[in-house]
């Protein structure tokens, strides 16, 4: 039942994600190193300027600071990358989160501590706020809304544990190397939520057998009034 909770909930949450992947392989590769470095400068321009765009700041120079610290932040993960998975494969080890986990951390407390403190100096804690959620794709809201929508009768302490523990997973999450890999980081605090909330008087993995049959229910519900029309 536990693994049937976590494939739903990966399912949910990850939709989007595998649509942009999937519309991703459907294009044609890059076939020179300049055509990649390309590809990759448009991908955190567009990625920043939707940063910028929820930010909505009225001072042009500071949104130009925020830009670059942006930018240089996606372009020196990029490097941290790149430094961990040679080493990876230099030990014959498979390149994913569970053999990047130690390396991933190590290598980005001071990167972390720079780009926020950086970023403190031009924005506020709400706003730096807004930077972590769109770097880590809103997962706390959306993943918080799932848990409300999903899990009946969840308490103000429930909830309360619940966004402490999404935020903590957000911390982390935002040093991710992919989509993937702020995922799996996510995944890793859902856990932590699931048994707290077991522990707490829910089943979770009723909760979500119970909505899943409502959803089927209301498909269905919904199939058949098309067909009368």
């Amino acid at each position: 039942m536990r693994n049937r909770f976590l494939a739903i909930s990966s399912l949910l949450l990850g939709a989007t994600f595998f649509t942009q992947f999937a519309n991703a392989q459907m294009s044609t590769p890059p076939a020179t190193p300049a055509e990649i470095e390309a590809m990759y400068t448009s991908s955190i321009e567009s990625r920043t300027d939707d940063i910028l765009k929820a930010l909505a700041l009225t001072n042009s120079a500071a949104a130009s600071r925020v830009h670059d610290l942006i930018i240089a932040q996606y372009r020196v993960m990029r490097s941290r990358d790149d430094l961990i998975n040679a080493k990876l494969e230099a030990m014959g080890k498979d390149i994913d989160y569970e053999n990047r986990a130690s390396e991933l951390e190590a290598q980005s407390k001071l990167l972390h501590q720079h780009f926020f403190d950086q970023l403190a100096k031009v924005l506020t804690p709400a706003q730096i706020d807004t930077v972590k959620d769109k770097m880590t794709y809103n997962k706390v809201k959306v993943t918080y809304d799932a848990y409300n929508n999903i899990i009946p009768k969840l308490t103000e302490t429930d909830k309360a544990k619940i966004m402490e523990l999404l935020k903590a997973a957000r911390e982390k999450a935002v040093d991710g190397g992919s989509a993937t890999e702020k995922s799996e980081i996510f995944q890793q605090y859902k856990n932590q939520i699931n048994d707290y909330l077991n522990a707490h008087g829910h089943d979770v993995a009723k909760a979500y057998k119970d909505w899943e049959t409502k959803q089927a229910v209301q498909a269905s519900a919904n199939t058949s009034t098309n067909v009368v029309r």
